[in-house]
């Protein structure tokens, strides 16, 4: 054959360098795709991120005192700062609200009703005329009436129609202003977060000390010439983020946060500049940086494990060559012309994977897009190769060829008789054994281990203060697989004699003669059996990472949510009073329970806590408290924290009126508390009793709301009396409803001090301890146990409680967050007794066998002004983020590629070893050893490495998952899971894949042996 002798050379043992090439390749390719990977993930992440951000999230506000002079200046100064802080301008509106006017014919009166005027830049983009038309602005700043636009909530408040004229004065400005109203308006979304801060715009009328309608929207021009005196002006900049990458997530965070400052350093002092956007940016580019390094973890993985393949290839290509080698050198040839012939040998192998990696890299990925998450994550992965690709593909392969040239020069230096003398010599232990290497690397792995769980993620602050990846984190996994096989490695020896001393005992020649093989010369057989190793346990480690990822969305979820539709909004609203939410929440499709339910911040013998008041009965169906977080069951929480329950009277029938008559001998405050048969308690203000007979008329339908219904009967709990001037006497003279007399009871009670004072329709019951559930922490502050009773302070208020169950992170709340959780009737019941108010119903609580029909009609309803936290949508948006589920693809595409190399690894030593011994086996075949003896003996040989493999890496895999796998599943923010991480091994998968690794590997030993036959019985017809 003719050509240079590098080609010759390497045509000599197409077997071995074809095996090298496909491991280059396979790495190289792998390697490439990964880095793609995570790039496009992150750029994805960043994008959905951005695309999904809410108005709150993304939008900065600055506002200012201005007048009609300062105006101008202010405004070309924020749009200036604003434009530049951003990446592209943003869409700037400006508004403002006026001083209060009086309502026309109110002017003289002490406390009249109020208007405001406001004015929006492109309202008209945002609302629906209803009549009328938008107002324009006037020729000159004082021509003629003020053409104003009023919502349609405020027109129904304050009864103007188009048309309507009127004059109105300011309380603070004398001036009178002529009004024409020329148009009624409908907000798109009066209840979304873009008018969270125009409440008066949103709702039409704000009830407090004054009563405010409004605000007659006016164009801007209009405003600043007739209403800008000393008013406040509000300039938001919604920015257009969809194009933002990861790179430029920090400078705009940066730029964002100092427009403040530059606009107080060009003269607008009073600039007060507010975003949320800050901090949402810097947050993403850390839960970015966290996505990248953590799908560093299978790439370092896979670096090692086709490293372990490469130097293996590479010493059974030097070991075939050791005398070759040898002869060469004994002809002269010297150490550095034994080294180019080998680094260009491997050259020859690497280039050619080098280049073609990038362009397989792509198509790759698109089996990746495939993968059911990415494919509900909405992310396509469609990168194309780049100056990026092929530095990490040309730095793999020349890597890669270092390797491959590693055990060609250790042997270099041989003589011939050195070689000669060599052959045949083994060892139990290898040279890593026996310097100690695998005890070290142990200890470099548990520290990076350690520093995993210290940190919870493989990112750290750097000297300067800045967020970077902290390498001896990101190799810990990679370095516990590979100590961990090493150290199995000193069981080869043990393992083979033990089995060689079974075997031996036994009549059949195949399991002893592939025992003694096995225990004669176990480094041959190690080599393969840390390769399968290491690619089992990446196998089984990464099922059990997406196993546990996958059931730790579906624990956030439950937690965050607490039930499967859990509502919130204002306890009380004009489409649906107190009394009429619970009915039309229980109505919903698919609704199988409900539970009203208070959550709202309180103070617990000094420590903030979040108070949770739910139906106990309902606990069972409702609350979904992972098994694990409690040493109690909820259904043992539901039948403990039930207590006394206040008694009531029923009223009869339907009513819509209710009438009480009372006597009094002093002035005296009152409140009625009722409540529904859904068990909502609602206080109703019956005035001020004026001394002698009085009757009070109640129209309850208000309780209902505008569309509301009332779920009957209605139950009387009490009457809570304030505190009076003096000593104030009570009788109940009389109740009826709808003009019905009610039977009640006698009722009467005398009111002294200063604190108020409750009279019940029914007997009280003792009042007990208040069962609760404590969060640890809390229960640890509180120096209380199950089962224990002891004093607590819960809004300042001191009363005993028992606690029935403790639990680690209560549903609903944050990592560390304390809270207490209660009975809703016990806890009204318990209030009650103290002539506390009732507490409202800020929550309902529900469980549904499908939530999507509810979620539809709760969208379709925004008057009613309900926020709905569904946890089937929220688990998909959890499974969906693409920073969060990014490591899934990762670790698939390193286990794939990993199990090819095992595979690749075992055909190419199992083929090597098989030849070395054709002569061996011609021998045996000649002595009258069967084919089938012969099939046997392999099987054996090979069985003692892919058994040994498959218990060592699972065994290995479970050690690795448990003390990594729960620190690498984070939050789409980089942030620890609430609640905690529980490992999920999936053993029915992982038997399955273990399986048929074993059928490949039995397969290609079948094929050898196969080959071998046929092979060995020409050679002794020949001979």
């Amino acid at each position: 054959m003719r050509g240079p002798l590098v080609v010759k050379r390497a045509f000599s043992e197409p077997l071995l360098l074809l095996a090298a090439f496909g491991s280059i390749l396979l790495a190289t390719t792998t390697l490439v795709a990964l880095t793609m990977y995570a790039s496009s993930i992150a750029d994805a992440g960043v994008r959905r991120t951005m695309e999904t951000a809410s108005y709150r999230q993304t939008a900065a506000t600055i506002s200012a005192p201005v007048t009609a002079d300062t105006f101008p200046k202010f405004d070309q100064s924020v749009r200036a700062e604003l434009g530049k802080a951003y990446t592209r301008p943003p869409a700037i509106t400006t508004s403002f609200r006026s001083d209060s006017y009086a309502m026309p014919g109110q002017e003289r009166q002490k406390l009249p009703e109020l208007l405001r005027f406001g004015s929006y830049d492109g309202l008209d983009r945002h609302a629906r005329l209803v009549s009328g038309a938008w107002p324009k602005a006037g020729e000159g700043p004082m021509d003629g009436p003020v053409e104003a636009a009023i919502s349609l909530s405020a027109a129904s408040a304050t009864g103007f129609e188009v048309g309507r004229e009127f004059t109105t004065k300011g309380r603070l400005d004398p001036r009178p202003v002529d009004v024409r109203i020329v148009g009624v308006f409908q907000l798109n979304d009066p209840f979304g977060e873009r008018w969270a801060g125009e409440q008066l715009l949103s709702r039409g009328v704000e009830r407090g000390e004054f009563t405010t309608y409004g605000p007659l929207m006016v164009p801007r021009e209009t405003f600043v010439a007739r209403f800008a005196t000393s008013v406040n002006a509000t300039w938001t900049a919604e920015p257009d983020l969809r194009a933002l990458t990861p790179d430029q997530l920090r400078p705009l965070a940066a730029a964002i946060g100092q427009v403040g400052e530059r606009l107080k350093a060009d003269g607008c002092a009073n600039c007060v500049a507010a975003s949320g956007l800050p901090d949402m940016l810097t947050q993403l580019d850390t839960a970015s940086l966290v996505a990248r390094s953590t799908m560093l973890i299978p790439v370092l993985q896979l670096l090692l494990l086709a490293a372990y393949a490469l130097m293996l290839t590479a010493r059974l290509l030097a070991d075939h060559r050791r005398m070759e080698v040898a002869l060469l050198r004994s002809r002269g040839a010297g150490t550095l012309r034994l080294a180019a012939l080998a680094g260009s040998e491997a050259l020859l192998v690497a280039v050619p994977c080098a280049v073609v990696a990038p362009f397989l890299g792509p198509p790759l990925l698109t089996l990746v897009n495939l993968l059911p998450w990415i494919r509900a994550s909405g992310v396509r992965l469609a990168p194309s190769a780049d100056l990026g690709t092929f530095l990490v593909s040309f730095g793999v392969a020349v890597a890669s060829a270092v390797l491959l040239v590693l055990p060609a020069l250790a042997g270099a230096r041989r003589t011939y008789v050195e070689e000669q003398s060599a052959r045949g010599r083994g060892g139990g232990r290898g040279l890593i054994e026996r310097a100690g290497a695998d005890v070290a690397l142990l200890v470099v792995a548990g520290l990076a281990i350690w520093q995993l769980q210290h940190y919870g993620a493989p990112v750290t602050a750097t000297a300067a203060g800045e967020l970077g990846i902290d390498p001896l984190i990101i190799s810990g996994p990679a370095l516990a697989l590979l100590t961990g096989g090493m150290l199995g490695l000193r069981l080869v020896p043990r393992i083979s004699k033990l089995a060689e001393k079974l075997t031996s005992r036994r009549p059949t020649l195949a399991p002893a003669l592939g025992a003694w093989q096995v225990s004669r010369r176990p480094l041959k057989y190690a080599g393969p059996a840390l390769l399968l190793t290491m690619a089992i346990a990446i196998g089984v480690v990464s099922l059990a990472t997406a196993s546990t990822w996958r059931a730790s969305q579906l624990d956030q979820a439950r937690h965050q949510a607490g039930a499967d539709l859990r509502l919130s909004g204002p306890p009380d609203g004009p489409e649906l009073g107190a009394l009429g939410r619970g009915t039309a929440f229980t109505a919903l499709p698919g609704v199988t329970a409900a539970s009203p339910g208070f959550r709202g911040q309180t103070e617990m013998s000094g420590e903030s806590a979040i108070l949770l008041g739910l139906d106990a009965g309902k606990l069972g169906e409702l609350f979904r408290l992972r098994p694990d977080l409690s040493a109690q069951s909820v259904g043992e929480m539901s039948r403990a924290l039930v207590g006394d329950q206040a008694g009531k009277l029923d009223v009869p029938g339907r009513p819509a009126t209710l009438t009480v008559r009372a006597e009094v001998d002093a002035d005296l405050p009152l409140r009625l508390v009722v409540s529904d048969a859904l068990g909502v308690w609602r206080d109703l203000s019956l005035g001020v009793l004026r001394k002698g007979a009085n009757r009070i008329d109640l129209d309850l339908r208000s309780l209902a709301g505008r569309t509301g219904k009332i779920t009957y009967p209605l139950s009387l709990r009490g009457l809570v009396a304030g505190a009076p001037q003096g000593t104030a006497n009570l009788t109940l003279t009389g109740l009826s409803a709808d003009g019905r007399e009610v039977a009640a009871p006698a009722l009467s009670m005398k009111v002294t001090g200063t604190r108020p004072t409750v009279a019940t329709f029914a007997p009280p019951p003792p009042t007990g301890p208040l069962p609760v559930v404590l969060t640890a922490d809390l229960a640890s502050s509180l120096k209380l146990a199950v089962g224990q009773v002891g004093p607590a302070s819960i809004d300042r208020r001191v009363l005993q409680v028992k606690v029935v169950a403790i639990v680690d992170t209560m549903p609903t709340t944050t990592a560390g967050q304390r809270a207490v959780l209660a009975d809703w009737g016990t806890m009204q019941a318990h209030e009650l007794a103290a002539a506390q108010l009732p507490r409202p119903a800020t929550e309902w609580w529900l469980a549904a066998n499908e939530t999507a029909a509810a979620v539809k009609v709760l969208k379709g309803r925004p008057e009613w002004d309900v926020t709905a936290l569904d946890q089937s949508e929220l688990a998909a948006k959890l499974r969906d983020d693409p920073l969060a589920s990014g490591l899934q693809g990762a670790l698939m595409l390193g286990f794939l590629a990993a199990l090819v190399f095992a595979a690749l690894g075992f055909l190419v030593n199992a083929a090597v070893a098989a030849r070395e011994r054709k002569a061996e086996f011609t021998i045996l075949r000649a002595l009258g050893v069967s084919s089938r003896q012969v099939l046997g003996l392999l099987a054996i040989e090979q069985a003692f490495v892919i058994g040994l493999s498959l218990v060592a890496g699972t065994g290995l895999a479970v050690v690795v998952g448990v003390l990594v796998v729960p620190h690498i599943v984070l939050t789409g923010q980089a942030s620890a899971v609430t609640p905690g991480v529980l490992l999920d091994i999936p053993w029915a998968a992982t038997a399955v894949m273990l399986v048929l690794v074993t059928g490949v590997l039995f397969a290609i030993v079948g094929g050898l042996a196969r080959n071998l036959r046929g092979q060995s019985g020409q050679l002794v017809e020949e001979r």
